[in-house]
């Protein structure tokens, strides 16, 4: 019994010495923290303060006379939001859609919208040594919304701009001509 006490005592006083990383430290300068995903052959990451939630792929409900990139919308907790397949939007490929798919819910002006990516990476740090150029990341539609990039271990992350994305006049133009 006194064993069992012992562990959990040991337990806490390693838990008390430890020190979390001081404000300073966590905003650091030059630092770089984001959402990490992956949208066809493409990493892309965007900042958390643009990404509100990442939510599974919800029952969708088509909407008649929308592009082909607008799959629908979506009830999430009472509120009807757009769902939108990026990949169509970008490249004009679809989605292949599955049950485990994710879609982050981003602000835009006039509500919120969901927009469906191929994988999440989860979170994301990089720092100043790890800029590099976008190069092919910011390749065709990509160009508006990729203006740099970081180098993670060899492999590059696009920083996607999701707030120029929700203000770009055809992204918001989801009804056809």
């Amino acid at each position: 019994m006194s064993h069992a006490f012992e562990l959990l005592a040991d337990y806490e006083r390693r838990s008390l010495e430890h020190t979390p990383g001081t404000p300073e430290q966590i905003d650091a300068s030059g630092l770089w923290r984001g959402v990490g995903y992956r949208i066809g052959q493409r990493r892309l990451a965007s900042m958390f303060g643009e990404v509100l939630e990442i939510i599974t792929l919800p029952h969708l409900t088509p909407v008649p006379g929308a592009q082909s990139w607008m799959l629908g919308v979506a009830n999430i907790r009472g509120t009807l939001l757009p769902v939108v397949d990026l990949r169509m939007y970008l490249e004009a490929e679809r989605t292949v859609l599955h049950e485990t798919q994710r879609a982050l819910v981003v602000r835009q002006p006039g509500g919120n919208v969901a927009v469906i990516i191929d994988e999440l990476l989860g979170q994301r740090h990089f720092t100043d040594e790890q800029r590099c150029e976008p190069g092919d990341l910011a390749a065709g539609r990509y160009a508006d919304y990729v203006k740099q990039a970081y180098d993670l271990g060899g492999v590059q992350y696009g920083v996607f701009n999701m707030a120029m994305l929700t203000r770009d006049v055809d992204f918001r133009q989801a009804a056809l001509a």
